[in-house]
């Protein structure tokens, strides 16, 4: 590979790592409200779970429609389509009127976050296997530092009363930073789907690209691991707002920083730790290492005398999670052919989606029906079975399963 494409292709990863960056920023702004906003209309703390999952049914069904979709038009005009939605459901959140009406804008903004295969798929597009998991990682760090900035300017902006409304402004300035990442994606983000690959995408009949990954064992087996971390992760998530308020009388305040600290770390350990890592081990040992280390965290929680084991099970979370979905996402990738690897990825998208979806359902009937520590208990419980499934990846590293290389 020369120098020039080398920098091409660092130019165009990072102008995808920025673009996300300030898009997410909005979502970490949103989501540690959102439980607190839908109380506002009355609900109660499985309807307040049930309004996650509305949000994450949108990127199940519709994840693998925008990865099919940018196989054939590109990636950019699909992102560009799914930034400007996520714009437009941040406004119709700002003046939301009703529970139902707060459930079907979730579904829609969900709908429109949905692009994370395609950014994925972008990025695999133009790097090395050996290199994959790396910039996959970094491209996740992105959002995590939006994840960061997020709920510290929600926490602040929450305060403010506008309208009559004290979650007007923190939502409107969700829809403003949306605005600025679609103007960032017309100006900074390059096509890297070729006309010969869209043609070929276009021939392919219906949706074979899906039915050939499920019918490969070893893709087969990413697909479904790809549901556990998101599984346990997000019904865990969804729940910390309403357990810390019980358990440690936190509120808004203490929660936006508990989530800064975690998108802090998602940071850190995606940009710093996690292509070292699987340069060193390889994306099998890291699944597994991932996997124990988020079963780890999560016990760790409810189990906590102190509030900095509780940070330290975050930690312990988010080294699981960044572990599982990077390296996963990179074999994935690695498997599916060019021509169909945005439907692939979507397709993995879909997975983890139901596993976004299944989790804070469960985690809200078990908080509300059996204990409010059970959810974790359940969550440690998933983690270890996943840790015995990940040993029957056949690959050690990516760049074994010899797929063409960008």
């Amino acid at each position: 590979m020369t120098a020039s494409r080398r920098i091409r292709i660092a130019k165009t990863v990072y102008a995808l790592i920025f673009t996300v960056f300030v898009d997410t920023v909005g979502f970490g702004i949103v989501l540690p409200l959102l439980p607190l906003y839908a109380q506002k209309f009355g609900a109660s703390p499985e309807l307040v779970t049930l309004v996650a999952v509305s949000f994450t049914l949108g990127q199940a069904l519709f994840g693998p429609f925008w990865g099919w979709l940018s196989d054939r038009i590109g990636r950019k005009p699909v992102l560009l389509i799914t930034i400007t939605g996520t714009l437009c459901a941040y406004v119709l959140l700002a003046f939301s009127t009703s529970l139902a009406m707060l459930f079907v804008v979730r579904f829609l903004g969900g709908a429109m976050a949905a692009n994370m295969s395609v950014a994925n798929a972008l990025v695999a597009d133009i790097t090395r296997a050996e290199d994959r998991t790396r910039n996959i990682a970094r491209l996740s760090g992105a959002a995590g530092l939006g994840f960061v900035a997020g709920p510290a300017i929600g926490g602040l902006l929450a305060g403010v009363d506008v309208g009559g409304s004290a979650f007007l402004l923190p939502y409107l300035t969700a829809a403003l930073f949306s605005a600025v990442a679609l103007v960032l994606a017309v100006i900074l983000i390059r096509e890297t789907v070729s006309p010969e690959q869209k043609n070929q995408a276009r021939v392919a009949r219906g949706f074979g690209a899906w039915k050939a990954a499920l019918a490969h064992s070893q893709t087969r087996l990413l697909l479904f691991l790809m549901f556990a971390p998101p599984f346990v992760f997000a019904g865990i998530e969804v729940i910390i707002v309403l357990w810390s308020e019980r358990a440690w009388g936190w509120g808004p305040q203490q929660n936006g920083y508990f989530y800064a600290w975690m998108g802090a770390c998602h940071v850190a350990l995606q940009w710093i730790v996690i292509g070292p890592l699987a340069r060193w081990i390889g994306e099998r040992a890291l699944i597994t290492l991932g996997a124990a280390s988020l079963g780890a965290g999560v016990l760790l929680m409810p189990l906590a005398s102190y509030p900095i084991v509780l940070y330290a099970a975050a930690f312990l979370m988010i080294l699981g999670t960044s572990a599982c979905n990077a390296s996963l996402s990179s074999l994935l990738a690695q498997y599916a052919d060019p021509a169909s690897r945005g439907g692939v990825l979507g397709l993995g998208q879909a997975f983890a989606g139901s596993g976004r979806i299944a989790g804070p359902a469960l985690a809200g009937v078990v908080f509300a029906s059996i204990g409010i520590d059970w959810p974790f208990f359940f969550g440690a419980a998933a983690m270890i079975l996943m840790v015995f499934g990940s040993r029957f990846i056949v690959v050690r590293r990516a760049s074994e399963i010899g797929a063409q290389n960008p």
